[in-house]
């Protein structure tokens, strides 16, 4: 039985919402990332898989429900946390998805963060602008993920 106590309400406000330029430079990020010439539903995939290793459950909510946005199906959605063991994703995907893991991950590992495996093979499907959107959306969602965890901000919740 789960004896945490559920929160209805973050602590604060989102600091990206207090601080509205902030706000101004993550649009831009965001907007810069899906002009990078990757699949919007493989920039999906990312941020759910780093959403999901954080434990951020407002940005897996928000997660999958970009994800259906953008025509995924429930049972590949249900599959991310084990995408290794899954038949639902491509290699294209797979490799965005390790490559989510490993610099999520970072202090999991000896050495180096991203190993050259995971490196490489992602650098085998995307070139460097889509590489570059992909790295980005995993740092951001890394970085919404510390925020939401912070402030406890609930699942469901809009901006």
């Amino acid at each position: 039985m789960n004896t945490a106590a559920t929160t209805t309400t973050a602590r604060m406000k989102n600091p990206a919402l207090v601080l509205p330029d902030a706000m101004k430079g993550i649009q831009s990020i965001y907007g810069a990332m899906y002009q990078g010439g990757v699949p919007p539903q493989i920039l999906e995939l990312v941020h759910l898989r780093a959403s999901q290793i954080n434990g951020c459950s407002a940005c897996v909510f928000a997660g999958v429900a970009g994800a259906k946005k953008h025509g995924e199906s429930d049972e590949r959605l249900h599959s991310v946390a084990a995408w290794r063991e899954a038949p639902f994703f491509t290699d294209e995907e797979r490799a965005a998805l390790a490559l989510t893991e490993a610099a999520t991950r970072i202090a999991d590992r000896s050495g180096k963060a991203v190993p050259d495996e995971v490196w490489n093979d992602a650098a085998d499907h995307f070139n460097e602008e889509q590489l570059s959107a992909i790295i980005l959306m995993i740092s951001l969602t890394n970085f919404f993920n510390r925020i939401n965890t912070t402030i406890e901000e609930p699942a469901g919740t809009t901006w």
